[in-house]
């Protein structure tokens, strides 16, 4: 697996370490949900996994 996104906004390649976290959306919890985010234009990327389990 590629640790590079692509943003369908401003078509950047863009890697998980360069993305900015931002908290979740809606009801997911934070402790164990991360939105990556461009860093170039703030579109969300992806929402990862980050708890324990």
């Amino acid at each position: 697996m590629s640790d590079d996104l692509h943003c369908e906004t401003c078509r950047e390649d863009v890697s998980r370490a360069a993305a900015t976290r931002t908290e979740t959306y809606g009801d997911l919890d934070s402790d164990s949900w991360q939105t990556l985010c461009c860093p170039t234009c703030g579109s969300r990327l992806k929402t990862v996994f980050v708890g324990d389990e």
